[in-house]
């Protein structure tokens, strides 16, 4: 596929980012609660939002003539460096979805990790309890698989930008060796994993170099992991951290450290370009990422909404019961039902089927004339971590990325010598042999990740992913509700509050949820609590006016 529309810009030189880099360590890399702004300002450019840093970064290189993917490679590079606890370039994968501003290419990047080829089914076993003994699924050697981000950001460069990897990468070699403020949320997580960083020489390089953690506050540096950048600056490429010499030295580390993933497993990583799922509704078309990814969960949860009319039910309490348990029907079939469809048969065209859906919606209606709940057992597990980036150009081209360890700091082990920090991609399978999403040689877990495009008269107008684990696809497919079905703006779609069930009878409601509702839906069997949704990054283009806006919350 040809790269974007846009003449090559100006490299970003050395001494430029190392200015740029200086500027944003001074600022705070804390995420901001609340919406940025109730009316947002022009971008001439276009704009990156996602996490603060990454933003300036990925905003330097649209004003320097960039198109939307090199931003979103700059600014993710940037981002797996500056937020060690959510991503790094060695977390666990990626999803990328592409849009080119005419909307004749829309395409989605498959940058998942795969577990390796020594991986087997019972190799997490349970006690009676469904736990796994020691959680050496999350943490640990045997809990990381081979890591995919790297491999999903050179692909994305090579097809659809106009920068080279060498250029890209400076402002990342720069936060590392020159180093950020530890945020205090950071600084916890790393002292809560302590143990585990004993246990490595890697972990005790890094997060240990005086026998203990460093507090917030604090400047952190990994020096290995910029020289190591620095390599495949010089080398122009991430070919070698999969296949040569690096890839070695990961693998010597997982060996020494009785882990799994070998020289051969790195060398058969590939990234793939994709086609999207697609989804019509209102005039308005959403393009998601498809299986392993969440927005496969999203989609039947809109085809039910579609089959329902929901859009034409007057807000309240009725069509927030038909909504959860749309919501409800989606997440039970998906953990019970999805998987990597390359390892096994999973009934897709089923579940995304128009009389699916109208089944769907027909016991839905019912259960909202009889205020009851329909019946439904699943089994949620807390999910976090994770970048969310969403990115315009002056074009009107449009991408977003999510990238995760998965838990802070993922596996919590650090490659020696590399300054490399694994992410826990093993985690995101289920430790049931015979489940769809069992681990398996060379299988994709099922994940979160749903970075997602619309397109209004065949071009595209919104970018959106979110962070924040497993609530990740619930919150997006909330701003994507409203800003489809319900015709709300940007803004407005994002700042709605946001609902979060995994399948059982467990509701979870932002503060801002109507007091009434939250009074009545105990009523209907619902066990209600409040809490916050996942973080949700957004830019939205208008092709008459050329306007760029961006939200986060």
């Amino acid at each position: 596929m040809p790269r974007l529309p846009l003449s090559s810009p100006a490299p970003l030189s050395r001494r430029a980012a190392l200015k740029l880099t200086a500027r944003l360590t001074a600022a705070s890399i804390a995420f901001p609660s609340v919406l940025r702004a109730a009316t947002a300002p022009a971008y001439p450019h276009g704009v990156v939002r996602g996490e603060p840093t990454a933003d300036k970064i990925g905003a330097e290189v649209l004003a320097s003539g960039g198109n939307a993917v090199d931003a979103l490679v700059a600014a993710a590079l940037a981002a797996a460096v500056c937020s060690p606890a959510m991503t790094g370039i060695g977390g666990y994968g990626a999803a990328i979805m592409i849009a080119s501003a005419d909307g004749k290419k829309v395409v989605a990047i498959d940058a998942n990790s795969t577990a390796p080829a020594a991986a087997r089914p019972a190799m997490f076993p349970v006690d009676a309890k469904g736990n796994v003994p020691g959680r050496v699924n999350e943490v640990g050697w045997l809990a990381a698989g081979v890591p995919g981000i790297l491999a999903g950001l050179q692909l994305a460069l090579d097809r659809h930008g106009t920068r080279s990897f060498r250029d890209s990468v400076q402002p990342a070699i720069a936060l590392a060796r020159d180093g950020f403020p530890l945020t205090a949320a950071v600084a916890t997580t790393m002292r809560n994993l302590t143990p585990t960083f004993r246990t490595h020489a890697g972990g005790r390089a890094l997060f240990l170099p005086n026998g203990t953690t460093p507090a917030a506050g604090a400047l952190f540096r990994n020096l290995d992991l910029a020289a190591l950048l620095t390599t495949l600056a010089q080398r122009n490429s991430v070919d070698s951290f999969y296949r040569g010499d690096l890839a070695q030295r990961i693998a010597d580390d997982f060996a020494k450290n009785a882990g799994l993933v070998t020289a051969a497993d790195l060398a058969a990583y590939r990234a793939h370009e994709v086609a999207p799922l697609r989804f019509s509704w209102l005039g308005s078309e959403i393009c998601t990422a498809p299986l392993t990814a969440g927005g496969f969960t999203m989609l039947q949860c809109l085809t039910t909404l579609r089959a329902l009319d929901w859009h034409r039910q007057p807000a309240g309490l009725a069509r927030t019961h038909a909504y959860l348990e749309a919501l409800r029907l989606a997440w039970s079939d998906r953990l019970a039902l999805l998987g990597d469809p390359a390892a096994s048969p999973i009934p897709q065209e089923k579940l995304l089927s128009a009389a699916y859906a109208h089944d769907c919606a027909d016991r839905i209606r019912h259960a909202v004339k009889t205020g009851t709940l329909l019946p439904q057992s699943a089994t949620p597990r807390p999910h976090g971590g994770t970048i969310n980036l969403s990115v315009v150009d002056r074009e009107g081209n449009l991408a977003a990325i999510t990238l995760t360890h998965g838990n802070g700091f993922g596996a919590g082990v650090t490659v020696d010598g590399l300054g490399l920090t694994l992410g826990h991609g093993m985690s995101r399978f289920e430790p049931k042999p015979g489940h769809p999403n069992a681990p398996g040689p060379g299988k994709r877990p099922l994940h979160n990740m749903c970075p997602s495009i619309v397109l209004r008269d065949g071009r595209p107008v919104l970018a959106v992913g979110g962070r924040g684990g497993r609530k990740i696809p619930n919150a997006v497919l909330e701003t994507l509700t409203q800003f489809v079905a319900l015709d709300r703006p940007l803004e407005a779609a994002v700042a709605a509050p946001r609902p979060h069930t995994e399948g059982t009878s467990a509701i979870e409601l932002e503060a801002a949820w109507p007091a009434a509702e939250l009074a009545a839906l105990p009523s209907l069997g619902y066990k209600v609590k409040s809490a916050v949704s996942a973080t949700v990054s957004a830019v939205s283009f208008d092709p008459r006016s050329g306007e760029s806006r961006a939200a986060l919350r």
